[in-house]
């Protein structure tokens, strides 16, 4: 009979030790990979559009609809110069609601061809690409389109790396603008 306590009580130290081991591992690895992606960039999630990420592109930007937001390298801030044709295929991401108290880095524009109101991120117009569904991200690359991203954190007010106006080539990365 002891000798049948003894091997329940090991046994259940056995499974006692196991088990915590495998929550402090668990815990450690996952603070480790919160942490450097926190440094890094800076997540977003508000009522406009928040963070997601991918194993290829790293963090990117959604709308509240789960779509994909991407940037044109053809635009300057606070101009987009997406119209016609490619505005079908890149409808511009348009602001139904109010656009007072936006969060920090949103702002809109009032857009020339149309007069409705679309957001932009850090002066950056935004657009969403007809051939994605909720969760992708096909865009990125595609006619001078660049999938929009977060702008790392840093002590200074962050600020883009758009293209300038007085650029006579637009931007042909498919990495993104670093929005």
């Amino acid at each position: 009979m002891k000798k049948n306590s003894a091997m329940i009580i090991g046994l259940i130290i056995v499974i006692v030790a196991v088990a915590g081991g495998y929550a402090i591992f668990h815990k450690s690895n996952k603070t480790t990979g919160t942490s450097s992606t926190k440094s890094s960039v800076a997540p977003v999630n508000n009522a406009v559009f928040t963070t997601k990420n991918n194993s290829s592109i790293g963090q990117y930007l959604v709308a509240a609809n789960g779509m994909a937001l991407y940037t044109y390298g053809g635009d300057s801030s606070g101009v987009s110069n997406v119209s016609g044709s490619l505005l079908s295929s890149w409808p511009a991401y348009q602001d139904t609601g109010s656009t007072t108290n936006l969060p920090s880095g949103v702002s809109t524009i009032k857009r020339t061809d149309n007069g409705q109101t679309q957001y932009t991120y850090n002066g950056m117009p935004l657009y969403f690409f007809t051939s994605d569904s909720a969760g992708q991200v096909t865009g990125d690359g595609v006619s001078n389109f660049s999938v929009a991203k977060p702008v790392a954190t840093s002590s200074t007010k962050a600020t883009t790396t758009a293209p300038s106006s007085s650029s006579t080539q637009p931007a042909t990365s498919s990495s993104g603008n670093g929005y």
